[in-house]
C-alpha cells in the first residue's frame, strides 16, 4: 500500500497505529509518530539556515525510509541504513520512487558511524526502545545535529527503575512530572556521552509527546563548552507527601533529611538528570514558522512549539489537578490560575507536557497562597 505524507508518498509493507518502525514481522510504517516527523523536517528546514554548510543526513534506523525520504524532499543527501534486508529494499525503492538520489545501505548504524571515512552533518536516531547504545558512535561521527527519540518511556521515567539505571546511568523516579523527568533523564544521559568526547551537546528542541521523548542536540568541539553543560546536570529531590521538591546543580547528591516545606522524611532522589534549558526559544520559534499546511500535524505542532517557546525555565512542572485535588480545592480554569500566581509576583507558564501542567518560579506553599482566592468555598 503506498501512503501520502509531507508532500511524499512512500509504499509501505504494514501500517500499523502503535507500531515501531522496523520492529515485528515486516517493515512497518507508524502513523502515530506523524507529528514527530512533522517536527523533524521543520527543524530541517530551520536548521538550514542556522547552519548552511549542514548537507548530509543519516536516517539510522530507517525501516520504511520515511524519514530519508521526506529529509532528501528538503534538500539534504540521504543515507538510509538498516539491518534489516527487506527494509533496505522498501527504503531505496522510496527514495527512488520520489525521485531521490539518496542511498539506502545494509548497515549496521554503529559500524557505518565508526567508519572513518563516513562523517555525517546531521545524524538522526530513532530505534525500537533506548537510543543509548548509539549514542557514543552519533556524537563522536556527527558534525552538527543529533537527533533522538527514545520510546522506552517506563524505565526513563522511573516505573522500571532498574532498567532505567542500566541503560541511562542515573537514578529515574516516577513522578507527577514523569514525563519531564523521562525527557532530561535523556537530554542528561546524552549530554554525558558527547562530553566523553570532548563535545556539548546543547539541546535547542526537545519535547515528549505521547509515548516517546525527542531531543535534537546541536554540537560544539570545545571541551571547555562540554564542562559548562556538565555543570547544569544535577539532582531533583521531591517530596512524596506535599510534592515540593527542590533541584541541585551538583555530581554528588546532598539530598535533605526532610521536606523543607512539610517535614516528610519521603523524599525522592532522582538524578543525575538534566536541570538546563530543554530548547532555544529563538529556535523553537524558527522551527514554528516551518510548519506549513501540508502536514497534518500541523495545528497540533505549532499549538505544541508555541507553548515550547514560551515555557518557563525550570526543571519539574507541576500538575494543576494534583495539586487541587490534594489540597481539596476544586480546580479554576487554567488561565485564571496562572494568573494569581503572576499576580503574587512570580512567573508561571503552560507546559507542553499535558493540558494542566504548568511551570513556576514559585514553591509548593507559594502556589497554594496565590491561589487560595480561587477556591469557591475558601
Amino acid at each position: 500500500m503506498f501512503v501520502s505524507e509531507g508532500g511524499v508518498e512512500i509504499e509501505v509493507a504494514d501500517a500499523r497505529d502503535g507500531a515501531s518502525e522496523g520492529t515485528g514481522d515486516g517493515v512497518f510504517y507508524n502513523p502515530t509518530q506523524e507529528l514527530n516527523r512533522d517536527v523533524t523536517v521543520a527543524v530541517l528546514r530551520a536548521y538550514k539556515e542556522r547552519e548552511p554548510r549542514a548537507q548530509t543526513y543519516l536516517d539510522a534506523m530507517a525501516a520504511s525510509g520515511i524519514r530519508g525520504v521526506r529529509a532528501a524532499n528538503e534538500g539534504y543527501d540521504v543515507t538510509c541504513a538498516d539491518l534489516d534486508p527487506d527494509a533496505v529494499e522498501l527504503a531505496q525503492h522510496n527514495l527512488d520512487h520520489n525521485g531521490f538520489d539518496g542511498e539506502a545501505v545494509h548497515r549496521n548504524a554503529n559500524g557505518l558511524l565508526y567508519d572513518s571515512e563516513t562523517v555525517f552533518d546531521i545524524v538522526d536516531l530513532d530505534p525500537f526502545g533506548t537510543p543509548m547504545p548509539f549514542a557514543d558512535p552519533a556524537m563522536a561521527n556527527t558534525r552538527d545535529l543529533v537527533c533522538v527519540t527514545a520510546t522506552d518511556t517506563a524505565p526513563l521515567c522511573g516505573a522500571h527503575q532498574k532498567s532505567g539505571i542500566r541503560k541511562y546511568g542515573c537514578l529515574p523516579q516516577n513522578t507527577d512530572y514523569h514525563s519531564e523527568m523521562g525527557l532530561r533523564v535523556l537530554i542528561g544521559a546524552l549530554v554525558r556521552t558527547a562530553a566523553r568526547h570532548d563535545k556539548a551537546a546543547i539541546p535547542i528542541l526537545s519535547h515528549a509527546t505521547r509515548h516517546y521523548a525527542r531531543t535534537y542536540l546541536e554540537l560544539d568541539g570545545r571541551a571547555t563548552k562540554a564542562d559548562e553543560l556538565l555543570e547544569s546536570t544535577g539532582f531533583v529531590y521531591n517530596c512524596e507527601d506535599c510534592l515540593h521538591r527542590e533541584h541541585e546543580a551538583s555530581l554528588v547528591a546532598h539530598p535533605p533529611e526532610e521536606c523543607s516545606n512539610c517535614g516528610s522524611t519521603r523524599i525522592l532522589e532522582a538524578g543525575p538528570i538534566w536541570l538546563g534549558p530543554i530548547c532555544d526559544p529563538a529556535f523553537v520559534a524558527d522551527v514554528r514558522d516551518e510548519i506549513t499546511d501540508d502536514f497534518d500535524s500541523a495545528k497540533r505542532a505549532r499549538k505544541m512549539l508555541d507553548t515550547l517557546e514560551g515555557e518557563l525555565d525550570q526543571p519539574t512542572h507541576f500538575d494543576q489537578h494534583r495539586l487541587t485535588k490534594l489540597w481539596g480545592r476544586s480546580a479554576p480554569k487554567m488561565e485564571e490560575f496562572l494568573e494569581a500566581i503572576r499576580e503574587a509576583g512570580f512567573e508561571a507558564t503552560d507546559a507542553h507536557y499535558h493540558g494542566t501542567a504548568f511551570k513556576t518560579d514559585a514553591t509548593i506553599a507559594e502556589i497554594r497562597e496565590a491561589t487560595a482566592s480561587l477556591d469557591p468555598e475558601a
